[in-house]
Formats: structure tokens, C-alpha cells, sequence
């Protein structure tokens, strides 16, 4: 089953430690530093957004919330601000519980936080579907335990 994102909010709720705002330009446009990898994002506010964007409840109940997400109390969802033009590493995220590379570093897939296989990576999807697939009967840390191990004698490396 592919991942579907619920709008929780939860993988955003502490993004603010890693995207600050390092400069408003106005028309809410902003330049977005990354603290961890140094990356600058120019983001602007997406048109159907401005009036979520400019409610800031959410730092009441979510201080370390990333400072371009919100939380609409009447669909009771999480949205990004700033959607259409968000840095990176949220175009990336997709909830994965491990994330697998190929032996020079390049990202080959990831498996998300239903046990399934996220990749276009022909070599890892039939390594997935032969050894991996097949595990049944173990807890979330025993399968992720016994994964890592396959995935390392297949000559992938993880993060998790």
C-alpha cells in the first residue's frame, strides 16, 4: 500500500529548528536557511495559502513548528504555506522509516512507514520483492533489524 499523507502536521511540528527565515522580502516572499545543511530556499506564499499563512496559532500549541506551516481548525489538517515552491528536503520527505542508498551514496529508494518499498531502482525493487516482502510475524524493530542486514549484503547502506 503507498504512503498517503494524512496531514497530521507531525513531520513539520519541529521543522522550525531546521528552516528559519533569514530574510522577508515582502509579498510574502522569503529567503529560507537551512540550519543543518547551510541550503538557501527562496519561498513564496502559495495565493490560496495567504490567509492560513498569516494566522499563527499554531506557534502556541507547536513552537517548533516550521515557520511556514499551518494548521486549518476547520478541516482539522496541516498544510505548507509555501507548497509550490518549498525547499528541498521537503520535496524529499515522504515519511520513509528507512531511507536506502546505492554503495556510492546516490538514494535508491525508501521504505516508508508501511513496510513498503518507495524506489525505481530495478536491482533493489527485486531484492524487496524476493527477501524482503516475504517477512511476516516480526515486530517493527526485528523486521527493520533484518532489513538493514539484507539490504547491507546486497550492497545497499541505510539511514534510518
Amino acid at each position: 500500500m503507498p504512503f498517503e499523507c494524512s496531514q497530521c502536521g507531525e513531520c513539520c511540528s519541529h521543522l522550525g529548528l531546521v528552516h528559519t527565515i533569514k530574510k522577508a522580502y515582502g509579498d510574502y516572499h522569503f529567503m529560507v536557511n537551512n540550519e543543518y545543511t547551510g541550503e538557501k530556499t527562496e519561498v513564496t506564499v502559495d495565493p490560496d495559502k495567504i490567509a492560513l499563512f498569516c494566522d499563527r496559532s499554531i506557534f502556541l500549541e507547536r513552537p517548533e513548528a516550521c515557520p511556514f506551516f499551518r494548521f486549518d481548525q476547520t478541516t482539522a489538517k496541516g498544510y505548507c504555506t509555501v507548497h509550490s515552491t518549498r525547499p528541498e528536503i521537503c520535496r524529499d520527505y515522504g515519511c520513509w522509516r528507512i531511507l536506502i542508498l546505492t554503495a556510492d551514496g546516490k538514494r535508491a529508494g525508501r521504505i516508508m512507514c508501511q513496510r513498503f518499498l518507495a524506489s525505481e531502482d530495478e536491482r533493489l525493487t527485486r531484492v524487496f520483492s524476493e527477501q524482503i516482502d516475504c517477512l511476516t510475524g516480526l515486530d517493527d524493530t526485528a523486521w527493520d533489524e533484518r532489513v538493514i542486514r539484507m539490504l547491507g549484503a546486497a550492497g545497499y547502506t541505510v539511514r534510518c
